[in-house]
């Protein structure tokens, strides 16, 4: 289940490294944010089906078939000849990421008790952390390697061993209910979530202004299909996603965090490869190795807190605390600029991963632990859904405004350069010095250009944090249950891990 949940988050980031060798190879350097929000977008809004079904019918079956799903989008991008055809496979390859990462949490939400399932839980938020946050390393590695393909080519052997594993290791469900399928349901809120990010991506960019027909479009259908959904919900006989579940204010609660929280995160952590490579001149490899304290302090925190909370530990406290700590490691990452050392950055990367380690598996399990059995694929599903369309809105969102701001932040800098030459130069000296800031290995004025749009980027993200702090102290607290919420006593599982 955690070489599943892997695959499933490392490709959220495993490309982001590569990205600019795919831009020049594929020549598509206006839409290099879609390789991104493609897999983001597909694996999000399938999360909700992936758990209702998986509710139905039992998980097994709905897990291995994810996989396959998984393997063979990865292969087709692997073999994309161009940017759009890459982005359409990425989305086709998301269809089978949402499957893994709320199969995995599901199944476990199955077969142990959620008092002593923080141990577990503390592991998987591990390795969902740690694929996210070592995506870029794997991604730079492969790129100047064998080559950036490889970034999906590497995913076709451990996908197999996954459903390897999971046939021998993992006992069918017998579970069979009688079922309307949600088809209405299931429409809108694929053509809701999708057009809410098209109009968050595009709007801003390069010929996509806020005001222009497509943009306004994509933002009113996004709107008006969210209305839909809800209605339908509402009087759909098997919905894909209760509104009930909504009732439940530790769901509630849980969900607005996680939304807020991977707003934040994911738009963020877009962005520390590109600060590596054109910032301080790293290679992809480099880039990704400089990224990992922030996977350190993430697995130590995570790690850390599900033992407590198996312990005893109230769970309240550790994402009223991650949140907090976010905000500063955040607020940290906003200072940064083009001298800044790299165990400065290591410091702060670190402090932004403790933060997010201490917030992300243990929603889940506070989810988990306050719904009936009957529901928890669902809620399992609600919860992840959230946290990622909060992650494809803040990459899409963050993205737009990187874009946005670099230009101005360009000709800044190339003012004030060239308004240094002239004064301190004499005519016979200007076109020497013009060729020495222009043809230098590296352009002071490019990459002070870049950092402070970066630096713009996560003051926006210090916001989204502070809100995050704020829905953490609406979380309450429900003591953990030592059985399911059947009644039925579950079998001790041995203590083999932590």
């Amino acid at each position: 289940l955690m070489m599943g949940m892997f695959l499933s988050a490392l490709d959220s980031t495993i490309v982001s490294t590569a990205l600019p060798r795919i831009v020049y190879e594929l020549h598509g350097g206006v839409h290099y944010t879609w390789v991104l929000v493609a897999y983001l977008v597909s694996s999000t809004v399938t999360v909700p089906m992936w758990g209702k079904l998986g509710d139905l019918h039992g998980r097994k079956v709905y897990f291995q078939a994810a996989i396959v799903l998984f393997v063979l989008g990865s292969i087709l991008s692997g073999f994309a000849t161009s940017m759009t055809t890459l982005i359409i496979f990425r989305a086709f390859q998301g269809l089978g990421g949402g499957g893994l990462l709320v199969g995995a949490q599901a199944i476990i939400g199955d077969i142990i008790p959620p008092r002593d399932r923080g141990r577990y839980s503390g592991w998987f938020g591990a390795t969902f952390g740690t694929a996210t946050v070592i995506g870029p390393l794997i991604g730079g590695l492969l790129t100047d390697g064998p080559g950036w393909r490889w970034c999906f080519y590497v995913n076709v052997p451990l996908g197999a061993a996954a459903l390897v594993a999971t046939a021998l290791a993992l006992p069918a469900s017998k579970v069979r209910r009688s079922h309307q399928i949600d088809y209405a349901g299931f429409f809108s809120l694929v053509v809701g979530a999708s057009s809410l990010i098209l109009f968050t991506s595009l709007g801003g960019t390069p010929g996509f202004a806020w005001t222009s027909p497509r943009v306004v479009l994509a933002g009113v259908v996004g709107l008006v299909m969210s209305f839909v959904f809800i209605a339908v919900e509402r009087r759909a006989p098997e919905p894909m996603l209760s509104l009930t579940l909504f009732k439940n204010r530790v769901f509630s609660s849980a969900s607005a965090i996680g939304f807020v929280v991977g707003f934040a995160m994911f738009g963020a952590m877009t962005f520390l490869p590109i600060y590596m490579q054109e910032v301080k001149g790293v290679s992809p490899t480099i880039s990704g190795l400089r990224i990992l304290p922030m996977m350190a302090g993430l697995l130590s925190a995570s790690i850390l807190s599900g033992n407590l909370v198996a312990r005893g530990w109230k769970y309240r406290r550790f994402p009223i605390a991650g949140t907090m700590i976010m905000i500063t490691g955040l607020a940290l990452l906003s200072t940064v600029g083009s001298t800044t050392s790299g165990y400065i950055m290591a410091a702060f990367m670190f402090v932004l991963g403790i933060g997010l380690g201490l917030v992300m598996q243990i929603l889940v399990t506070a989810v988990q632990n306050s719904v009936d059995f009957k529901d928890l694929g669902v809620a399992t599903a609600g919860a992840n859904f959230f946290r990622s369309i909060g992650g494809s809105f803040g990459t899409a969102v963050f993205g737009a405004l990187f874009v946005a701001v670099l230009p101005g932040r360009f000709i800044a800098q190339f003012a004030r350069i060239g308004r240094h030459i002239i004064n301190s130069s004499t005519p016979h000296q200007l076109n020497y010095k013009v060729y020495c800031h222009v043809q230098g290995p590296v352009c002071h004025a490019t990459t002070s250009a870049i950092s402070s749009a970066i630096q713009s980027v996560y003051g926006w993200a210090i916001l989204f944090a502070v809100i995050a702090f704020v829905l953490s102290l609406t979380l309450p607290e429900v003591k953990l249950r030592t059985a399911h919420p059947q009644g039925e006593a579950l079998t001790p599982i041995p203590d083999t891990i932590g």
